[in-house]
């Protein structure tokens, strides 16, 4: 019997939603409950949350309340929610009275490079953990630059990537791509590009269409 190919997980995500980070984690303890850490492929899709948002951010709350009619107290509720499920996963979030929604395009056109270099999860990871741990705003250059270093890229070459006007549209037309295809939430994991699951799911509906794949594909190879 061949080895079962590989299964190709597309996740699309922004790098400032909590929610696509808990998802995340739930998926990364399935892989490796099943001990598939060299079955998969993970591949970030870039999706915008707030793609008309301006260069310099919007206060948190602020854009809580005008986006989706948080009050503050509901805001501090959602967020002490997030931290708990975090922390079950290993992720520190670490939210604070002046925290700001940076504008995230310059983040994904870096991911994109870090995917032709091989350190596009390492790259992803960094950004999300300097945003929501570190106090960092990941639409600076120089923050930008200092994380591109962190994970073993060199910054000057990514940097080079946010005034080439080719890379910027590459990002609007991959991000218009999963829409198309019906992506309106995030984050939205596509496995094999036959099946989706929207949202942070528990680790066991995972693993539960993880090994379903599984065995559709040794199937396949014993035919």
């Amino acid at each position: 019997m061949k080895m079962a190919e590989k299964i190709k997980i597309d996740i699309v995500s922004d790098v400032v939603c909590p929610w696509c980070v808990i998802g995340y984690k739930r998926l990364e303890k399935a892989i490796d409950e099943l001990g598939l850490q060299n079955q998969v492929e993970i591949e970030w899709q870039a999706f915008e949350l707030n793609p008309n948002m301006p260069v310099e951010g919007q206060a948190l709350q602020e854009h809580l309340s005008q986006k989706y009619g948080s009050t503050i107290e509901q805001g501090k509720q959602s967020r002490a929610q997030l931290t708990q499920l975090g922390s079950e996963m290993g992720f520190t979030f670490d939210f604070f009275d002046e925290m700001r929604m940076p504008n995230t395009r310059d983040a994904h056109i870096l991911i994109d490079y870090a995917l032709e270099k091989g350190k596009q999860t390492e790259l992803n990871l960094r950004l999300i953990s300097a945003h929501f741990g570190e106090y960092k705003n990941i639409s600076d250059p120089q923050v930008l630059a200092q994380e591109l270093q962190a994970v073993g890229l060199n910054s000057e070459e990514g940097l080079e990537r946010l005034n080439d006007a080719e890379a910027r549209e590459h990002i609007i037309s991959k991000e218009a791509y999963w829409q198309k295809l019906g992506v309106t939430a995030v984050p939205t994991m596509v496995f094999n590009r036959t099946s989706a699951l929207t949202g942070a799911q528990p680790v066991e509906v995972y693993k539960k269409l993880l090994m379903d794949l599984m065995g559709e594909e040794e199937i396949a190879n014993l035919e």
